[in-house]
């Protein structure tokens, strides 16, 4: 079977940075990663970009480290098939940018730059993003070898994640979007049909049955671009425009017939909060790593340091090892490499009317459902009584909410093995 073809597209924070690992750890008959688009999110996309480089660098140390000690190199799918890394967003569609660098550190990363500056790589490979640089890319020098496990672009994520799509067959790519989907929205306005030959958008973001994380209502990355997930989750309707954001951006309004409609499989907190790793699991893990020299190791424990004690400030109860991170993105990850798994299960209801809003002073990033006990309308018309167009069946969004999992009660575990053995 052919490994299955991904594209991540990813603001590296602290989570996401996990996802990313689990993903390339892989072997290269499970997956290629063919592409690692960024948008701002947890931080800057500057930041993120320096996250991103900063992980192929200790990854190359890693591995190095590894054949040392006689282990296996590990990391097969990012040996085989090195992926292209594009700069994308800098901002959201309209609304006002907010980060969450109050949880991940203002690099995305617990500090980690500024505390352990032997775990970063010099910034000589900033040019080759710089789209106003010559086209050549100029030697990185000698000692500084975290280009060797990416491949850098000039072009903006959002044309790059296009150039995929058009270069790969209809529904042979998954694409991974474990941040704000603002690169998604650009690249499907300025391409409906060649975005539309995704095979399906696997989409970390919202609550559906659970609080909010950044507002009683709202999901971080629902909320920091809502007209990006909007527009986005338009596509999966049969008629876009009745799902549409009211928007005053300058983007294209999709047409008004498409060829297909998009795949949507969401997970909400409702579902990545119960995958979780302990601060005791981790440590136990990590540990006997650290006194015999992983590079990974260090530098994964020194921004997991960071975020274990930023969940035992922000939740109470938590206290000691038993505090826990929730692995909110490395699940979208591990369902784009194990999609075939019949553990994985989506709601019942699926596929469901779900709608973000995007203009309410308290609700920005709600997810909006239908919850009334109203019968359908029968025909296709529209009906005045039918306010927001809820209930006839051509209109509305049809997202598949991902609600079981084959991993939910010991995926800390599935990823630390992933990561370091």
């Amino acid at each position: 079977m052919a490994p299955k073809k991904i594209i991540i597209d990813t603001d590296p924070g602290i989570d996401d940075i996990l996802g990313l690992l689990l993903a390339l750890s892989a072997t290269p008959e499970e997956v290629e990663v063919l592409l690692i688009s960024l948008t701002f999110g947890n931080i800057e996309v500057k930041s993120c970009l320096r996250n991103a480089v900063s992980m192929f660098h200790i990854v190359e140390r890693e591995m190095q480290w590894r054949r040392e000690q006689g282990r296996p190199e590990g990391f097969g799918a990012l040996r085989a098939h090195p992926p292209i890394v594009a700069v994308g967003a800098e901002d959201p569609l309209e609304d006002q940018k907010m980060l969450a660098d109050y949880f991940h550190g203002t690099d995305g990363l617990g500090g980690i730059h500024a505390s352990h500056p032997h775990l970063t790589p010099q910034e000589t490979w900033e040019h080759m993003f710089d789209p106003s640089t010559d086209s050549d890319v100029k030697p990185v020098p000698a000692g500084d070898e975290s280009h060797k496990s990416f491949i850098p672009s000039k072009r903006p994520a959002h044309e790059e994640i296009l150039r995929v799509l058009r270069e790969n067959d209809p529904d042979t790519v998954t694409l991974v979007a474990v941040g704000p989907l603002t690169n998604l929205a650009l690249a499907s306005a300025a391409d409906p049909e060649a975005f539309l030959r995704v095979k399906e958008v696997v989409v970390m973001g919202g609550a559906i049955n659970e609080p909010g994380n950044v507002t009683p209502g709202a999901e971080f990355n629902a909320y920091a671009d809502a007209f990006a997930a909007a527009r986005v989750y338009a596509l999966t309707s049969p008629t876009p425009r009745t799902a549409m954001p009211i928007s005053s951006t300058s983007l294209a309004s999709y047409p008004a017939t498409l060829s297909r409609q998009l795949t949507v499989k969401m997970f909400p907190l409702d579902i990545t909060h119960r995958h979780g790793i302990k601060r005791g699991q981790f440590r136990q893990t990590v540990t006997p790593l650290l006194e015999k020299g992983s590079p990974l190791a260090e530098w994964s424990a020194a921004f997991m340091a960071h975020t274990f004690s930023t969940v035992e400030r922000l939740h109470q109860g938590q206290v000691g090892d038993d505090v826990e991170l929730s692995l909110h993105d490395p699940v979208c990850v591990w369902y784009a490499l194990t999609a075939d798994h019949d553990g994985w299960k989506p709601s019942v209801t699926s596929p469901e009317d779900i709608r973000v809003e995007t203009t309410g002073q308290w609700t920005r990033g709600l997810c909006v459902v239908d919850r009334r006990d109203r019968h359908r309308l029968e025909g296709e018309e529209e009906s005045p009584s039918d306010h927001g167009l809820w209930l006839t069946s051509k209109h509305g969004n049809r997202i598949w909410r991902m609600d079981q999992s084959p991993v939910e009660h010991n995926f800390g575990e599935v990823l630390l093995t992933k990561l370091f053995n």
